[in-house]
């Protein structure tokens, strides 16, 4: 069982995931360009202090070239029997190329879809996870540490294959997509009609127990709007990090219909073109739960 780990990427999440870790007992090397946050020099430094049996690397940087690029160079710095943990938001197809790629070296590839954002720190990280059921089991006490304290099946899911992964958390984020425009648009209904409802924070409030729509989400839209009743602070810019893309394009090669998540994902697209409480709605959630960047009000 894997008790020493490397962690490359020290950002918003992968900082607060050392710390879980090491507080639940895992041993942690983390790398990170910036000096003041890494507790090595390099990514060689980070493979030279890891237990020679089988090297854990876990890649904790932006999908794309971040991701592409530390993943090749560990490729030469790792050897038969390591394991590279993916846990960025790639798209799957990579996640097979570059397992492909590794097991020419012998080095195995498992990557996990990651949810909970800047809360996760105290509250645990869902984890989604493909790959070989060998290297998920020797991982085991590192998905343990990281995941929510609960039963394991609540907050952890070996999807399956290379892949599945991320590929599940692609479909979390379409979802994710969808409720959060849900939230933001019945925010602006409230709001349209002051002279009916004359407390909009205090009836969202009011969900928080007992109705069906309560969710972390709803706690997280009232927590903003405690924080910024109008939600004047923040522009109605809302970016897409690129999952819900990706969910919707599967949909149309699979045919399957997913109208909410796509026009939530359209909705976001239009938040660029006009101003909409509703997006200033869904920028707040997005900052809220994943400390994502807002655009200031004009």
């Amino acid at each position: 069982m894997v008790s020493h780990i490397g962690l490359v990427g020290l950002g918003k999440m992968g900082n607060n995931m050392r710390e879980r870790l090491r507080r639940g007992g895992i041993e942690v090397t983390g790398y990170d360009p910036r000096p003041e946050v890494s507790d090595v020099a390099s990514l060689a430094d980070l493979v030279a202090t890891l237990p020679a049996d089988r090297r854990v690397v876990w890649v904790m940087v932006p999908a794309g070239d971040p991701t592409r690029g530390v993943v090749q160079e560990l490729g030469t710095l790792l050897g038969e029997g390591d394991v590279v943990v993916e846990g960025g938001n790639s798209h799957y197809p990579e996640d097979q190329a570059r397992a492909a790629e590794l097991a020419e070296r012998g080095v195995g590839y498992v990557d996990v879809g990651v949810s909970g954002g800047v809360w996760g720190l105290e509250n645990g990280y869902g984890l989604m996870c493909g790959g070989d059921a060998t290297h998920v089991e020797a991982l085991m006490p590192v998905f343990d540490a990281l995941r929510p304290e609960g039963p394991r099946e609540e907050g952890f899911v070996h999807a399956g294959e290379v892949g599945a992964g991320h590929f599940a958390k692609m479909v979390h984020n379409g979802i994710e997509y969808g409720l959060m425009q849900a939230y933001a648009e019945g925010y602006e209904l409230l709001a349209a009609k002051k002279e009916i409802v004359t407390d909009v924070h205090g009836t969202m409030k009011a969900w928080m127990r007992g109705t069906v729509v309560r969710s972390w989400l709803l706690d997280l839209m009232v927590k903003a709007l405690e924080e910024d009743p109008a939600l004047a602070a923040i522009d109605d810019w809302v970016d897409d990090s690129g999952e819900g893309r990706w969910t919707v394009d599967e949909a149309i090669d699979n045919a399957v219909p997913l109208p909410v998540i796509s026009a939530a994902l359209f909705a976001r697209f239009a938040s660029r073109q006009e101003e909409s409480p509703a997006m200033k709605a869904v920028a707040a959630l997005r900052q809220q739960f994943g400390g994502h960047a807002v655009k200031p009000a004009q």
